[in-house]
């Protein structure tokens, strides 16, 4: 598995905009194979950053989701939302590998099924 990290430089003013430019990816994502788990958006006083995580089973299976980006009517609708409005200022790009807790290894509460947490 492969974990996409999206940093964005985001336009305070067009937080609506970027919402809707965010729940379309959203859904294009989890359409076209991926899992995406959200968008987090800024909560207190004011900012101008925003993140992205969504995964997919590598990065060939990414990259295949990639090609539709030019071509797909849903893909270039969903970024006009971004041309058109000004929400994202910039974004980069990280990839990285989850690492999940072994099966057993804790418990849902934290603790160390062994007793030494």
């Amino acid at each position: 598995m492969i974990t996409c990290v999206v940093n964005y430089t985001i336009n305070p003013a067009e937080i609506a905009a970027f919402e809707r430019f965010a729940m379309e990816w959203m859904r294009l994502v989890d359409k076209h194979g991926g899992q995406h788990h959200g968008y987090f958006l800024p909560a207190e006083g004011e900012s101008d950053r925003a993140l992205a995580l969504f995964s997919f089973d590598s990065l060939a299976a990414y990259e295949q989701y990639r090609t539709l980006f030019c071509k797909d009517p849903e893909f270039m609708a969903a970024d006009r939302i971004r041309e058109d409005s000004g929400c994202v200022l910039r974004h980069e790009r990280t990839f990285m590998r989850p690492l999940w807790p072994s099966a057993g290894d804790r418990r849902v509460d934290g603790n160390d099924p062994e007793g030494a947490s």
